[in-house]
């Protein structure tokens, strides 16, 4: 068995905001990848724009650089476990990984999620404990946590023998020791040429596993992944083996390697390291692309099963049509199946119903990117409110759970202890450090977290962190009671006038501004009944020949509650939608008239879903 020591893979992995793209920007500027007069910026590997909104890594990457002759390729993977599915196709390219650990955090749940899958597939592990000039950094308690998180999660004694660096990922510093600040990153470039082990060399002809997958408008689809065994250049013939078995012969148009943010095109690349290739028309990941002397199939790409689902459909409401530019049930399917080229964690499925699609996803937020994204692509539909996937096994129900932490201060507890008890969690743990800091760690069922993130932000006033992990299936306890009060809901088609607003918000709080154009069955605001009330927030103030000395004083109204897209999600019932568009989100009744919501009320069978 042949070695290529001149080159490493690696792949990072780190919980939300615990620094990890800020680290790789440092290894990119100082291993000199980018010229003297490039503009760089901060946090380059996050290049899509919901990435730096949001300040969370999506996608996974591919970059690399060269030190001492060495060529360090860096998958960087997200650090949010409803996009786990990004890592779980990318971590079979590396042959090591970076652990990295916030020094006052520590170990989170998505770091042992990622942790778990990189050590069964024998990486090997290098700790980065990170931010240890923070004032309340805690680095040995966080050490200590880490060592006994590979006690649980290693698979052989080797992963427990592993180097520990400290770094400010925001100062571009490492240095081996802690309480002493480094100069640079070379000391964990160092580690990595002297830890991670070079890749194995397999003797054969050509042959790769698709880990990821991108588009060119000139060079079309491209295929990105590990080269196992022998060599590729352009022009070679090879063939595509599907999930089915089914090899389809093609011939590669471009080779290209990574170098920093670019691709840069190469004569011919050999087995070890990562590569994109053109020319292939039908690739998906955890596709063999193989010589057509020896056709064999690598071992495919395993996914977790998604947790939750939700309906996707062309949008029905009378402003359908209107602000989008794919509004048909042709540009919504389209989509929403070229999406599972890339997204290996997405399902979707027909329905009866013609235009309405079921899209299955890791969460909440696995689901309201994708909603997000295609929005911003000019996309127009609706969407239901999400639910738990249940399944049955040996006749019994089972529903998905979930290990739910959460940071905040221990003035909150009463207040959270309340809400989750009514959403069937069970608190597992809880710990104080002393200062008035709290962290509580539950087990929950996915159905108990679907719109809980929206009402924990208000419950601890925007002062506390929450982390899910998906653990598994349990036996399916009961049906959660629903604490939502009734929804304002439009009885007549127009613009909202203040006057209108001013009689709706003597019965609740709105959520539409005046000028707004407004349909009957349009939810406009929320009460705080169990009934919905029906308002007519488009009624003008009669004239009249009376003057009085307050006539021209302006009506004074509330500010109406705007609500962002999962906000929006989280708030509706199973009798709702909300209506996406690349101008506007709405909230809707399904049944949009009062007629035909009272009929369903009255009905034996309730509201028609």
């Amino acid at each position: 068995m042949n070695y290529r020591k001149d080159i490493r893979n690696v792949a990072i992995i780190a919980h939300v905001d615990h620094g990890k793209t800020t680290l790789v920007d440092a290894m990119l500027k100082q291993s000199n990848v980018f010229k003297n007069n490039d503009k760089v910026g901060e946090l380059v590997m996050d290049r899509n724009a919901l990435e730096r909104e949001r300040g969370i890594t999506i996608m996974s990457k591919n970059t690399a650089i060269i030190y001492k002759g060495v060529k360090i390729n860096i998958v960087d993977t997200p650090g949010h476990a409803d996009f786990g599915g990004e890592v779980e196709r990318v971590i079979s390219m590396a042959d090591g990984c970076l652990l990295l650990i916030d020094s006052v955090e520590g170990p989170m749940p998505q770091t042992i999620f990622v942790l778990r899958h990189a050590l069964k597939r024998g990486l090997v592990p290098i700790v980065v404990i990170n931010k240890t000039d923070r004032k309340n950094a805690r680095i040995p308690e966080v050490l200590h946590l880490t060592q006994d998180l590979f006690l649980e999660l290693a698979t052989t004694a080797e992963q427990l023998d592993f180097p520990v660096l400290y770094a400010n990922a925001k100062q571009g510093v490492v240095s081996t020791e802690p309480g002493v600040t480094g100069s640079n990153v070379f000391p964990l470039l160092d580690s990595i040429l002297e830890t991670v082990p070079p890749p194995r060399i397999e003797t054969g002809p050509f042959q790769m596993l698709v880990s990821n997958l991108d588009y060119d408008n000139h060079k079309g689809k491209i295929a990105i992944g590990r080269i196992w065994r022998g060599k590729v250049a352009p022009r070679d013939q090879i063939v595509s083996i599907d999930a089915d078995g089914i090899a389809t012969p093609f011939e590669i148009a471009e080779v290209f390697t990574h170098l920093g943010l670019a691709r840069l095109e190469a004569d011919e690349v050999e087995a070890g390291d990562i590569v994109a290739v053109t020319g292939i028309k039908k690739a998906s990941i955890g596709d063999t692309i193989s010589s057509p002397e020896q056709i064999e199939a690598l071992p495919r790409i395993e996914i977790g099963e998604p947790t939750v689902e939700m309906t996707f459909g062309v949008n029905t409401s009378p402003r359908g049509g209107r602000e989008g530019v794919y509004c048909t049930t042709r540009h919504i399917r389209d989509r929403l199946y070229r999406e599972l080229e890339i997204n290996l964690s997405l399902r979707v499925q027909d329905t009866d119903t013609a235009d309405t699609f079921l899209v299955k996803g890791r969460g909440e937020l696995h689901l309201s990117i994708l909603i997000e994204t295609m929005r911003r692509e000019g996309y127009e539909f609706e969407v239901s409110k999400p639910e738990a996937i249940t399944k049955v096994v040996d006749g019994t129900l089972m529903e998905p759970v979930e290990d739910l932490l959460i940071d905040t201060r221990e003035g909150y507890i009463g207040i959270l202890t309340e809400m989750l008890s009514k959403r069937q969690a069970a608190l597992k743990n809880m710990h104080n450090d002393g200062q008035g800091n709290v962290r509580l760690e539950y087990q929950i069922p996915t159905k108990g977290l679907i719109g809980f993130r929206s009402s924990f932000l208000t419950a601890t006033r925007g002062d506390g962190i929450m982390n899910t992990t998906p653990i598994g299936y349990k036996p399916w306890q009961r049906d959660l009671v629903s604490s939502r009060s009734g929804v304002l809901v439009a009885s007549a088609q127009g613009k909202v006038t203040a006057f209108g607003i001013e009689n709706a918000q003597g019965r609740g709080l709105t959520f539409v501004h005046p000028g707004t154009v407004v349909y009957e069955g349009m939810i406009v605001g929320t009460n705080p009944r169990i009934r919905d009330i029906a308002v007519n927030v488009c009624k003008e103030k009669k004239k009249t020949n009376m003057r009085s000395s307050t006539a021209d004083i302006a009506t004074k109204l509330a500010p109406p509650i705007d609500l962002s897209l999962e906000q929006s999600i989280d708030f509706i019932a199973q009798d709702e939608l909300v209506e996406v568009t690349p101008e506007n989100i709405r909230l809707r009744k399904k049944l949009l008239t009062q007629t035909q919501r009272l009929r369903a009320y009255a009905s034996p069978k309730g509201v028609e879903v």
